[in-house]
């Protein structure tokens, strides 16, 4: 049988994309190296992300600002998923979602949600993982573009200093217009 995992990053951030990652592990897979993502340090991550992406089967899936504020975090963050799953190179007898809800998939998969799947799921614990890296990059290198933000520091999340330059230098491309842009003090 083959079971697939799926899980996002990027859900409660201000900027940049929601990324979803399906993983379909091989039997030779190590397992001890996996955690839910925010568990593991930057380090132990990326060290995980290599060993995933050398010896199991993977996609992601995006979901941009303009779709996040046109269709709404959830719903953006389930788009995201499709995709994800919509772009494997395997079709998946199994997919589990980490959290309470599914995205509509053709009759032909097999899906369950799963609350907290990322803490006991092997697959879900590396999807987790690998959307957590490649989201993190992403805003990484898009700080080339857009610098002052600090992107690299706190990957869009509503930090007090990325509120602050909000305020500083109003939103850029990449911010999600539709969630609220409290400034601190």
């Amino acid at each position: 049988m083959i079971i697939c995992g799926v899980d996002e990053a990027g859900r409660g951030p201000l900027a940049g994309p929601v990324v979803a990652a399906a993983v379909i592990l091989t039997d030779d897979f190590p397992y001890s190296i996996l955690n839910d993502s925010k568990k593991l340090s930057p380090q132990r991550r990326e060290e995980a992300t290599r060993i995933i992406i050398t010896k199991a089967i993977y996609s992601a899936g995006w979901a941009w600002p303009e779709e996040i504020d046109r269709f709404n975090i959830h719903n953006a963050t389930l788009l995201a998923m499709k995709r994800a799953i919509s772009s494997l190179s395997v079709t998946p007898d199994v997919v589990l979602i980490d959290g309470k809800y599914t995205p509509s998939l053709p009759p032909k998969f097999s899906v369950n949600a799963i609350v907290r799947g990322d803490t006991y799921v092997p697959q879900i614990q590396a999807a987790s993982i690998i959307a957590k890296v490649i989201r993190d990059l992403w805003m990484e290198r898009y700080a080339w573009i857009e610098p002052h933000y600090l992107f690299e520091n706190h990957k869009g999340y509503p930090t007090r200093e990325h509120r602050l330059l909000i305020k500083k230098y109003g939103l850029s491309p990449i911010h999600r217009k539709s969630f609220s842009f409290t400034s601190p003090e």
